[in-house]
């Protein structure tokens, strides 16, 4: 009896392996997928597989990992499928952009399945469908876009590829998680003119920042002039308001000092004696005048007594005594002026007693 079992269970192994899919028997898919086992009743599933198992060929049941047991001749696994992420390289491809430039892309595609049923009933190679259906949707994003944003929006376009794909894929049971574009591939002569470009946009910006940077300059250094003459206008200012008001101490300082002068000598010239102690300041005075006619000038006008001192004193003097004279007359009449206006009227006076 189990040597009938056991030649049963290797015939259903062989007819198993010659009813199996092109799918599971291709050298690409043994990647990311176990041989079909056989069924030797006692089954123990792998960690991140799931076994597809058909009674008498309809669909039964999917083996969860770890002990499963099985009905030798009428259970048989028919797909072995794996649930961990699967990386699938995208053949490299041609598409045409936007502004009529065509480009060479390939990527990498990055997936896990999902439901196990519809990976295995849904579509006959999974991983062509997918393949197929990346290679489709690049040519129709990139499409859409121009070669500048080609490059600027690499992260926006896989996006844009992994949504489409995962509309499409549903039905597989299949979800792609990401999409990475590898490579992009310009032609020579477009690689050579976006070369040009660049160093044409370098050279624009660094002749910008030369002119920025001179203007820079010009304004700093005229800002500096200006500040210089700021500053020379509210010294000289200054100074002038210190020399000014310097002056102005200095006249009120002499106003003071001839003031005590006047009042010194008015007083030396009321005691005893002050007549000839004028006569003699006037005669000193007279002589050093005298000494200096000829420094200044060539041309000297003298009176006819220049040597008679005594006669010049005895004038100066004679005009002192005058002066000093009509003094008194001055303040007599100065205070007759006055008594009026200090003094009340006699008829208000008598009226009032």
């Amino acid at each position: 009896m189990l040597r009938t079992l056991c030649r049963a269970g290797g015939a259903v192994f062989k007819n198993s392996q010659q009813t199996a899919p092109r799918l599971w028997v291709t050298p690409a898919q043994q990647r990311w997928a176990s041989r079909l086992p056989m069924n030797t009743v006692v089954l123990f599933v792998p960690q991140q597989e799931a076994w597809v198992v058909e009674r008498m060929g309809r669909f039964h049941r999917i083996l969860e990992p770890g002990l499963n047991v099985l009905i030798p001749m009428l259970d048989q696994i028919r797909y072995v499928q794996s649930l961990k992420e699967i990386v699938i390289d995208v053949p490299e491809q041609s598409a045409v952009s936007l502004d009529n430039v065509t480009l060479q892309i390939d990527g990498v595609l990055f997936l896990r399945i999902l439901d196990p049923f519809k990976a295995s009933y849904g579509v006959e190679d999974p991983e062509y469908a997918v393949t197929q259906l990346a290679q489709t949707t690049m040519r129709s994003e990139l499409g859409k876009l121009t070669l500048d944003k080609v490059f600027r929006e690499r992260e926006s376009l896989n996006s844009n590829i992994v949504h489409s794909i995962n509309q499409a894929s549903d039905e597989w049971g299949i979800r792609c998680l990401r999409y990475e574009i590898k490579d992009i591939q310009v032609p020579p002569r477009v690689k050579e003119s976006m070369q040009m470009q660049v160093e044409a946009e370098r050279r624009k910006r660094a002749t910008v920042l030369e002119s920025e940077g001179t203007r820079e300059a010009g304004i700093n250094i005229a800002e500096g002039h200006k500040q210089a003459q700021i500053l020379a206008s509210e010294g000289e200012k200054a100074e002038l308001i210190n020399k000014a008001a310097g002056e102005a101490q200095a006249v009120l300082a002499k106003a003071e000092a001839k003031s005590k002068a006047i009042r010194l000598l008015s007083d030396a010239l009321g005691e005893q004696n002050g007549n000839a102690a004028a006569s003699l300041s006037v005669a000193e005075q007279y002589v050093s005048a005298f000494s200096n006619l000829a420094k200044e000038s060539n041309t000297v006008l003298l009176p006819s007594n220049t040597g008679d001192i005594s006669g010049m004193v005895t004038q100066a003097m004679t005009i002192y005594g005058t002066l000093a004279k009509q003094r008194p007359r001055v303040e007599r009449m100065k205070t007759k002026t006055e008594e009026p206006e200090s003094e009340e009227p006699p008829v208000q006076s008598t009226a009032a007693q």
